[in-house]
């Protein structure tokens, strides 16, 4: 598609050109562009009818089953609730049987109330908040009229906005970056906020008013590089698009802001008086530097490519300055932000000015280098690219299975912040939890449904009152130490995670419970001599061969599974599952080595479920790395077979914790294992565990003896093989796998084929 006919996906209608802060950053008010003045103060009903038409128009020309439309100012709230509200249900019209709507807004917050949060929830605006970090921070720039700070009502609507029953309009936090500011304790200030994401933007500048740079020419990639750092020590507990964007066009992706990456421009502008323009950060460029000439009233969208400032936008590489092109971030890079590299030329008028590398080039090379380098030049988040390949290729080592474990332990450790913060109430359980050495805090994670129970409590805003003493004296007495708490029963049992249950009949809603150098005690009694009316369960293992898991029949939170559990096992049942674990394990050992291995270093707990007559049961939670539910088949190779094919469940789900592997939704579609179509994500998991079926079945057909079992498992081998190359088929054209998704599919790929069809 050329140049002038590509569609525009976003579009920013200046719904109010004033603003009720006086920040002395801001692009609109401060820089170089001042027709605001001359605008009207709001957009007017027909005004914005007339848009609302140009973007349905827009839509249907060029068959966009997506536009994007944000309400922006000035300060877009100064329109009004209901106005708002008009707004929102006028494009909705204008677009109904043509093209779906993602709206959004941004905006300071001041007036920003109950009402009008419950009225953007109810419209569906998801809307971001600009807040510069702490107080200090934020009002450093940020002030009102009179010269007093904003900081207290900003952060009082990001709380309000963030509330879980208007969550769902919240999108998220702006943030410009001031190296005066401390990065660190700007980054902690919002992301204590919780948000949905965070964006830090370099301040507006060019080559003619560069950005102030008090100690030295990378000022700006130090800061970011500082809060990168903390960030990524901390678990990454809130996305950053700057961060992100650069690891996703790292790896081939897309990035999530238009200041980095080769993506052509996709934006337009319409301002208050109808006029369309270019992005409004070509205001600090020169005066009248966005303008086009168009307006909605006589002029559509398409129209608008033609302009030369488009156009020079829309090149790519190819519109990038000549030490741009021979950069080695230039495709991560891009160029950076277009405005940012204007110089008034000298001779040349126009788009000529803009032929230079970024006023930040300097930032933009260190701190992407940074970020590669932090996250792996070839693969990113800790792996290793050997151990990412052995995943790709359907197996993976210990080593490999031990780095995904360790992501999903600072996950867990940022969700269990994260809990923190959503919990009803301080209590001494959770200081508890924070006063844990890093040995106790790293065994206290080490369970698969921690992160169950903490996604439970920040969904909902509802603690389970006794689990984190649980947690915190399970931690203890497993890594010594001393600790003592009260703790509320849950119907009349206790659960120490790792450990056991107590079991109390009658008596009170809560017990004392101590931890003293690994020895648990019960209202003073030790676990060895407890009163009457109290039962102490230990939790109990299936051992074989050096490998020992967690038979988990007693944690509260391992209902995760669409089969019912079973409850607490009798002994009887309770050897019949070791019977058969050490059995399957001995098949998986002898006859499948290349998935013992990682089994063995990452597999901590099986779950017993109700499997109904007849039928073979195992489910995974994505939630619960290193578990997944079982119900016991009644062939040793059947469990052996469940084993492997759940726990390769496991890996790719922390492998999509860790990566973008899929760039597209793309529907829904029919795969060899499953009646039902399904989304291209659950295409992605199934074939990854069929891959390792497809194995299974080919070593069985080497292995069996007897022809009629060894054609049967020949087949079976053929068939998954075919079945997951089309499930690879279907995932590399629907669903535009990223660099990293393109580097797994290919892994997958290349194991299928070596398998081939067994000889018979």
């Amino acid at each position: 598609m050329s140049g002038e006919t590509r569609p525009f996906r976003q579009i920013v209608l200046k719904v109010h050109s004033r603003c009720d802060l006086a920040c002395d950053h801001c692009y609109v008010y401060r820089h170089e562009d001042q027709s605001w003045r001359g605008r009207p103060v709001t957009m007017s009903r027909e005004t914005f009818r007339l848009a609302a038409c140009r973007i349905a128009e827009h839509a249907r020309s060029h068959s966009l089953s997506r536009v994007h439309v944000v309400f922006h100012g000035g300060e877009p709230l100064l329109v009004g609730r209901e106005r708002l509200r008009g707004f929102a249900r006028e494009l909705r019209h204008a677009l109904d049987g043509v093209s779906s709507l993602d709206l959004r807004m941004q905006t300071n917050g001041l007036r920003l109330d109950e009402e009008f949060c419950a009225m953007l929830a109810d419209e569906g605006i998801v809307t971001g908040i600009s807040l510069d970090g702490d107080r200090i921070s934020h009002d450093r720039h940020r002030m009102t009229p009179d010269g007093s700070g904003s900081y207290e009502d900003v952060v009082r609507a990001v709380r309000r906005l963030g509330a879980p029953e208007y969550r769902r309009a919240f999108g998220g936090i702006l943030c410009t970056v001031d190296v005066e500011n401390d990065p660190v304790a700007v980054y902690r200030a919002l992301a204590e906020l919780d948000p949905p994401a965070i964006d830090f933007l370099l301040p507006h500048a060019t080559w003619d008013r560069p950005p102030r740079r008090p100690r030295g020419e990378t000022d700006y990639a130090d800061w970011l590089i500082a809060v990168h750092e903390r960030w990524t020590a901390d678990g990454k507990p809130v996305p950053i698009r700057m961060f992100e964007s650069i690891t996703r066009l790292a790896n081939g992706g897309l990035s999530l802001t238009e200041a980095l990456g080769l993506g052509s421009s996709d934006l337009l502008v319409v301002e208050t008086d109808g006029a369309i323009e270019q992005a409004d950060w070509l205001k600090t460029v020169a005066h009248g530097a966005p303008e086009t000439g168009f307006h909605v009233a006589h002029d559509g969208f398409d129209a608008t490519a033609a302009h030369p400032g488009v156009r020079a936008q829309r090149l790519g590489l190819d519109g990038l300055s000549a030490q741009c092109r021979a950069c080695p971030v230039a495709a991560v890079c891009g160029g950076g932000l277009y405005g940012h590299r204007f110089r008034t030329p000298v001779e040349v008028q126009g788009p000529g000015g803009f032929d230079n590398p970024s006023v930040y080039c300097a930032d933009l090379l260190k701190l992407i280098r940074h970020v590669k380098a932090a996250v792996g030049s070839a693969v990113a988040h800790g792996l290793r690219p050997s151990h990412f390949d052995d995943l790709a290729a359907g197996y993976g080592g210990a080593a490999a299975v031990q780095e995904l474990e360790r992501s999903q332990r600072g996950l867990r450790r940022v969700l269990l912040a994260a809990a923190r913060r959503a919990a009803p109430r301080p209590s001494a359980a959770w200081e508890a939890i924070w006063g844990l050495s890093p040995a106790a805090l790293d065994a206290a994670l080490d369970n698969p449904y921690v992160r169950v129970w903490a996604l439970d409590v920040c969904e909902t805003k509802e603690s389970d009152p006794g689990r984190p003493a649980e947690i915190a004296l399970a931690a203890v007495a497993r890594t010594g130490g001393s600790l003592s708490l009260t703790v509320p029963l849950r119907d009349s049992t206790l659960q120490l995670p790792g450990l056991g249950r107590l079991v109390v009949d009658g008596g009170g809603r809560t017990v004392t419970v101590s931890a003293e150098a690994g020895e648990l005690a019960v209202e003073g009694s030790r676990l060895g001599a407890l009163p009457g009316g109290m039962l102490w369960q230990p939790l109990r293992y299936l051992e074989a061969d050096g490998v020992r898991v967690a038979l988990e029949d007693s944690d509260p939170y391992r209902d995760q599974y669409q089969t019912e559990v079973v409850p607490r096992l009798s002994d009887a049942a309770f050897r019949s599952w070791q019977d058969a674990f050490s059995e399957a394990w001995q098949v998986i050992r002898a006859e499948h080595p290349r998935y013992a291995d990682g089994l063995a270093a990452g597999l901590r707990a099986v779950t017993p479920l109700v499997a109904p007559p007849g039928h073979v049961v195992a489910e995974t939670s994505r939630h619960a790395f290193g578990a997944f539910g079982v119900a016991l088949p009644s062939s040793t190779e059947e469990l052996a077979l469940l084993l492997i094919h759940e726990f390769q469940h496991v890996k790719l789900g922390a492998l999509q914790d860790m990566y973008d592997l899929l760039g597209a939704d793309g529907g829904r579609h029919t795969v060899a294992w499953r009646p039902d179509a399904r989304p291209l994500n659950a295409v992605l998991q199934g074939a990854y565990a069929h891959l390792a079926v497809a194995d299974v079945w080919r070593r069985r057909a080497v292995r069996v003896g007897r022809a009629s079992d060894t054609y049967d498992a020949a087949w079976l081998a053929e068939y998954w093989c075919g079945a997951v190359l089309d499930a690879i088929d279907t995932l590399a054209g629907a669903g535009e796998p990223t660099g990293v998704g393109e580097r797994l599919l290919a892994g997958m790929r290349a194991t299928v084929q070596t398998l081939g069809p067994p000889s018979r």
